[in-house]
């Protein structure tokens, strides 16, 4: 067992270790979002485990009777100051300990740095190596890694909410988290929908959610602390009555009235439960009832109520409390969903973009875009001296005419930039006036997803008809045109179009059809 000094030493010495690799840990360059949140949890652990060190210490401190004791143990009496007892008797201990165990590793705790501050696949020799990410493992596909919210589950469970106006869109629903924060989150609901059972489901499964989703995606931050506050917060609010929207009398009666609408009162003769009261006193005088009684009477222990012993008194008021704690509960989970909402008010508007990109997407683009998510991203390649002098020199290429680098990354000939009329510009307003340089550019987008998106945007087919149509007024006119055009040549085929009779008489189509409707033909 060591002695408590070294252990003080020792702790001091991994603390300022440790504080030496966090500080190496965040001045790290970090280019992505994966790298910053693999970054962010590496230091979060290095916190932990100097928060635990910190304690130790500090409880060594407190324990002043055991430092007095190793003090007094290690230092030799004035009278022997030559008694070197202790020192070979702690000695012949360690070479023990070595002895029994040879084969134990004495820098156990820099290999420990040397785990947290490793970056993996550095030298780049195994191109086929993939490192495992446990950090990944903690998002799921929707997340994508921490960048987006997935609250799909809770966008199902709001619309199958009881006393709700409508049902909302996945969109509309993430508009209504996004203006938690202008007041609470919910404001929208009736207090019959809020004081139910279901939406306290609800609202503590969106709670857990965000609260773990801000710990995956903000580890640095204490949100526990902030939570603590918050609840602190609202129990003072609540106290002082600042909660209008959420008045626990009346909307305890009508929620107590409307849980125990299905209790009623219990009848042991008949075997019966009765949901009114009037419709309990009027089965008292029925023929069913009084044979009831006179078979009770006749046995020797009455049936009991499976329901318990009723109490009509009691069971409104214990309703009444049971729904006031359940007001309280719902407040206060919403109270502090609405703080989470506050902090990841990016990360939803995040969100609601890439859900509305994703809906422009066609299938193939979905499927190409899994694919380049799914790919590992390219590790930094280590480039030497002369290399990067080289790299230098590239960067310096002298295009004072701004014209397009071709394949070997150079400027193309200024003869062949003329040639291909690659400084004409051409702005197609239904692209949102985007500008294209170079006819071949230009007849090529008409195909492209960016123009066919404009026109389906206009509710036009992107049709040949439309090619070289650029501006809105002129498609939306064209698109009225070739309506009409459609119509005249029905017309036109109704009227010209010549059919003949058994008799031989020549008629066109539609004098042809209206005279046998009348039965003349």
């Amino acid at each position: 067992m060591d002695s408590i000094i070294e252990t003080q030493r020792q702790t001091h010495e991994e603390i300022e270790r440790y504080e030496t690799a966090l500080y190496s840990l965040l001045s790290r360059n970090q280019p992505s979002h994966e790298i910053r949140i693999q970054t962010e949890h590496k230091a979060a652990q290095v916190l932990d485990r100097i928060s635990s060190r910190v304690t130790a210490l500090h409880n060594s401190y407190l324990d002043e009777d055991a430092r007095k004791a190793e003090i007094g143990a290690i230092s030799a009496p004035a009278a022997a100051q030559n008694d070197l007892s202790e020192f070979y008797a702690r000695l012949v201990k360690i070479q023990d300990h070595y002895n029994k165990y040879p084969d134990a590793v004495a820098g156990g705790f820099d290999m420990e740095l040397a785990a947290i501050l490793e970056e993996g696949n550095q030298d780049g020799l195994d191109d086929d190596y993939e490192e495992e990410d446990p950090i990944s493992l903690l998002f799921s596909g929707e997340e994508a890694y921490g960048k987006y919210l997935d609250l799909y589950a809770n966008h199902t469970a709001y619309n199958n909410l009881k006393n709700i106006s409508k049902r909302l869109p996945y969109l509309q629903y993430l508009d209504i988290l996004l203006a938690a924060q202008n007041g609470l989150l919910h404001s929208e609901l009736s207090k019959e929908a809020r004081a139910t059972k279901d939406y306290e489901v609800y609202i503590q499964h969106l709670h857990d959610y965000l609260l773990s989703f801000v710990k995956r995606t903000q580890p640095l931050v204490d949100i526990q602390t902030k939570h603590q506050e918050a609840e602190v917060e609202f129990y003072q609010k609540w106290e002082d009555g600042e909660f209008v929207d959420w008045d626990e009398s009346k909307t305890a009666k009508r929620s107590a009235n409307a849980d125990g609408a299905g209790e009623g009162m219990w009848c042991s003769a008949c075997q019966k439960s009765y949901s009114k009261k009037t419709v309990y006193d009027a089965h008292l005088t029925s023929k069913k009832h009084m044979k009831a009684i006179a078979k009770q009477a006749v046995s020797e222990t009455p049936p009991q109520n499976p329901n318990g012993t009723q109490n009509i008194t009691a069971q409104p008021a214990s309703n009444v409390q049971l729904v006031k704690s359940r007001l309280r509960s719902s407040a206060l989970l919403t109270y502090l969903s609405t703080s989470l909402l506050v902090v990841l008010a990016p990360t939803i508007s995040e969100t609601k973009s890439n859900v509305e990109r994703r809906f422009s997407l066609t299938a193939r683009e979905r499927e190409q875009e899994l694919l380049e998510q799914s790919k590992p991203p390219p590790a930094p390649t280590n480039t030497s001296g002369d290399a990067a002098a080289e790299e230098e020199e590239e960067e310096r290429i002298y295009n004072p005419l701004k014209l397009p680098l071709g394949w070997d990354g150079k400027p193309i000939p200024y003869w062949l930039y003329k040639l291909h009329g690659l400084g004409v510009e051409y702005r197609c307003e239904i692209c949102s006036d985007h500008v294209y340089m170079g006819r071949k550019n230009f007849d090529r987008h008409f195909q492209e997803s960016r123009h066919a998106f404009g026109m389906r945007a206009l509710g036009l087919p992107n049709t040949k008809h439309f090619h070289e149509i650029t501006r809105i007024e002129d498609a939306l006119s064209l698109a009225e045109k070739l309506k009409q055009e459609g119509r005249h040549e029905i017309f036109e085929q109704e009227t010209m179009e010549e059919l003949e009779d058994d008799e031989g008489n020549v008629y066109n189509r539609k004098t042809y059809e209206d005279l046998k409707k009348q039965g003349l033909i």
